[in-house]
């Protein structure tokens, strides 16, 4: 059973939001289609590459790389670097925590996501989620940006914590549209009530092969013990998807942190292949991407796990 929920769609400059209900207990995982264009099931990666000190690697080509699914090499059929334009659209979402532990750090995160937003230059849409105890959704387009940013500056913190359902309902969401699909949150990490649990999660995420996941995460008004087990969780998340987690410790850090996600955006590649193995199976394929280019040494490659075979 998918979770349900109603989304009203934006129009113009007006934008309205609709309360998500809960997941179901066992609840499971979408299946989503493969399909990168019209006719032609392609499995796609966003793939980035960065050298020793985080910078991105520009100015690779398709020959550059190499991807094998389940240890057999595969053959690239699309390939682009930065943003691919009209051929995979990017959908951007957001996703704040207002429960009552994100008390201390709200404002600076509602004020990290108005500015991420106010960079963005290539997304049609923006798609923001706010959760506590509830999970609310509503999605932006560009000429409602100024309604979307006094939603986030008016929330209030209170309430326990539904992070895992609130993601869930985005990657529900995310299923029923084409393209590129970019969700930054905003969370101390915490949750306290959600329906899903973090194994169902990551098996979510991992059925949800547009969406790529970075998570900024507020954990200094945190004890030890819980800051350990909240990065974990976090990057654990964002790695299901190809994408990072952060732990600013300061207002300066977080700008310098959605900066960062800004140039990654910009500088990804995306690769696009069909699979060797044409048996749609519902199994769990993995993924392993290599730059072979003999100059390019000491980068990091970091892109999804893999993916299961599903129509």
């Amino acid at each position: 059973m998918r979770l349900t929920f109603v989304l009203i769609a934006v129009c113009g400059a007006a934008a309205a939001a609709a309360t998500a209900p809960r997941l179901g207990r066992g609840a499971a995982p979408p299946m989503t289609q493969q399909v990168f264009t019209a006719g032609t099931d392609l499995v796609h990666l966003p793939v980035s590459v960065t050298g020793r000190r985080g910078d991105p690697v520009r100015g690779l080509t398709a020959d550059d790389f190499e991807v094998r699914e389940d240890g057999r090499p595969q053959t690239i059929r699309f390939f682009a670097e930065g943003a691919p334009g009209d051929v995979l659209p990017l959908h951007v979402g957001l996703l704040l925590d207002t429960s009552e532990s994100m008390q201390q750090d709200l404002q600076d995160a509602a004020t990290a996501a108005v500015q991420f937003v106010d960079a963005l230059e290539e997304p049609l849409d923006v798609t923001l989620v706010d959760f506590d105890s509830s999970v609310r959704l509503a999605r932006f387009s560009p000429p409602s940006y100024p309604m979307l940013f006094e939603r986030i500056r008016a929330r209030k913190a209170g309430g326990m914590t539904a992070l895992y359902d609130a993601i869930g309902v985005y990657l529900e969401s995310a299923a029923a549209r084409d393209g590129q699909h970019v969700l930054v949150m905003f969370t101390d990490g915490g949750d306290s009530t959600s329906s899903l649990n973090l194994g169902k999660l990551s098996e979510w995420l991992r059925r949800s092969p547009s969406v790529q996941v970075y998570a900024i995460g507020y954990l200094e008004h945190q004890t030890t013990s819980e800051r350990t087990a909240q990065q974990m969780r976090l990057t654990q998340i964002a790695h299901e998807t190809g994408g990072e987690a952060y732990f600013p410790s300061s207002a300066k850090q977080i700008r310098d942190i959605y900066a960062k996600i800004l140039d990654e955006l910009a500088s990804r590649y995306t690769i696009g292949y069909t699979s060797s193995n044409p048996v749609n199976d519902g199994k769990f394929r993995k993924l392993q991407v290599k730059v072979t280019r003999a100059d390019v040494k000491n980068v990091t490659i970091r892109t999804r796990p893999g993916y299961y075979a599903v129509r």
